[in-house]
């Protein structure tokens, strides 16, 4: 690969006379001499073997050459900004890539809300989810696949805290027979009747998540499981705040079980490593536990005193 003969200097000489538009602002926005920044240019326009600009008047005007080759350069230089940012937060121990398993019953646009801030506040870090299901989310962490977890239960060697509970509620189609029945259920009416599961992301698969259920289809995402109740395929336990849309729309229905009705599990919060947390991990915690305790207080833990 060749040594680039233009440096990063010129083009930043080229991004501030542009964007200040003269050579007399951006020598001052740059604390350099015009004559500095004009030799500058000039040996830009050299190396390039194209005009950069064109005098129109008293003015200096970018070229169309002159207009892409200023658009390249400045992401140039944002990108190399980003590069002595990275350098600079790797040197203070923020990692350059994070990973997450959480599991799928958390809420979703909660978790985006809180990717949203940590992506905010740290740029340069990446963002590995993995939404997993049940011995899934156990898994990623026994296998060191993930530096943080949100899962219902805590693998043996590792440790967690209580973050929310989540509140389950049996749901069909408002034209699904269980509804045409037209009393209070009870659990032996639901035998007869198609259950909607969701696969354990687990590789053993080691649970049977359907308690018995005969009839089932068995899905890999909730939002697809969430349409096949909508469609009248079958009825399942929704996490509540999943569902409130189809709810409030009509579209599903709480299924009026005279016992079990209600179901609720709780989730916890875990690291890969408790005793070696680095920045970024910390920091992304804090910004779930934070956002639970603020927009889901029904559902979350208050931490013991």
């Amino acid at each position: 690969m060749s040594v680039p003969r233009i440096t990063l200097d010129q083009w930043n000489t080229l991004v501030n006379v542009v964007e200040s538009g003269s050579y007399a602002s951006a020598a001052s926005r740059l604390h350099k001499s015009q004559s500095t920044l004009s030799y500058a240019i000039a040996q830009l326009q050299k190396l390039t073997g194209v005009p950069i600009f064109t005098i129109q008047g008293r003015k200096a005007v970018l070229t169309e050459t002159g207009r892409a080759l200023y658009l390249r350069g400045k992401r140039l230089i944002n990108e190399a900004s980003r590069v002595e940012q990275m350098a600079a937060e790797l040197a203070q121990g923020w990692e350059s890539e994070l990973r997450i398993a959480v599991e799928i019953i958390f809420p979703i646009w909660l978790l985006l809300e809180c990717l949203a801030t940590f992506s905010h506040e740290r740029p340069s870090t990446s963002v590995e989810l993995h939404e997993s299901v049940l011995g899934g989310t156990g898994e990623a962490l026994l296998q060191g696949r993930v530096d943080i977890a949100i899962g219902p239960t805590i693998p043996p060697g590792f440790l967690g805290e209580a973050l929310m509970q989540v509140h389950f509620v049996p749901a069909a189609s408002p034209q699904h027979p269980l509804h045409g029945l037209g009393r209070v259920l009870t659990l032996s009416d639901l035998y007869d009747y198609r259950r909607l599961l969701i696969r354990e992301s687990g590789a053993r698969h080691t649970r049977d998540i359907g308690f018995g259920a005969e009839h089932r289809i068995t899905f890999s995402t909730k939002a697809t499981s969430i349409r096949a109740a909508c469609m009248g395929l079958g009825f399942a336990w929704f996490p509540a705040e999943s569902i409130q849309a189809e709810l409030a729309t009509g579209e599903l229905k709480v299924l009026p079980l005279r016992e079990g009705a209600d179901g609720f599990a709780t989730l916890y919060l875990m690291h890969a490593d408790p005793d070696s947390v680095r920045p970024g991990a910390r920091r992304l915690v804090e910004i779930i536990r934070e956002a639970v305790a603020s927009k889901c207080p029904d559902d979350s833990i208050k931490a013991a005193s």
